[in-house]
């Protein structure tokens, strides 16, 4: 797998300054997606053992409320395989962060079906997240006063209770995460 770029201090992408890593990689092709560069698998640098081990340093300060993941699509099969086991490590070793994900596939129709990667290495990804953005961009629903997503298609989803209760649960924006 390869990334595009981390930001070690975003703001955008969650609640708190957060760690963001920009995976390469995404078959949806938004119209006037904001990161067409990362649609190639091969744009930017390879994921390699050593960044991971800098995202996991970077996690240390308490003021990094947690990591986003965004790209690209993290649910391409590609990135998927890579990922599963990078954010298992990272709730084992930060249980008390928050874990963002931002995918253009469906919650239920694509990723609970396993129509994106194999559904166990899904799961795996899921139960390491708090929240999942979801829903691709769509240009004609685009609301720049909505709060951490482009479009208004999208969903601020809490992924444990959409699991445990087998409904999508959408964030309030009122409960931590």
């Amino acid at each position: 797998m390869n990334y595009a770029k981390i930001k070690w201090y975003d703001v955008s992408n969650g609640p708190g300054v957060r760690i963001s890593l920009y995976v390469s990689g995404c078959r949806n092709h938004c119209k006037n997606c904001f990161n067409p560069e990362t649609w190639d698998f091969g744009y930017g640098k390879p994921f390699t053992e050593e960044v991971e081990n800098s995202i996991l340093e970077g996690l240390k300060p308490d003021y990094i409320k947690g990591l986003t993941l965004l790209g690209g699509d993290p649910f391409e099969p590609e990135n998927a395989e890579v990922l599963a086991p990078f954010m298992e490590k990272l709730r084992a070793v930060y249980p008390e962060k928050s874990f963002w994900c931002f995918t253009g596939y469906d919650f239920e129709a694509d990723l609970l079906t396993g129509k994106k990667a194999k559904i166990g290495t899904v799961m795996r990804i899921l139960n390491s997240l708090d929240v999942l953005v979801d829903g691709r961009f769509v240009e004609e629903l685009k609301d720049l006063n909505l709060l951490f997503r482009g479009s208004s298609n999208q969903r601020i989803i809490l992924v444990k209770p959409s699991l445990e209760s087998d409904k999508v649960v959408v964030w309030d924006e009122k409960t931590p995460v």
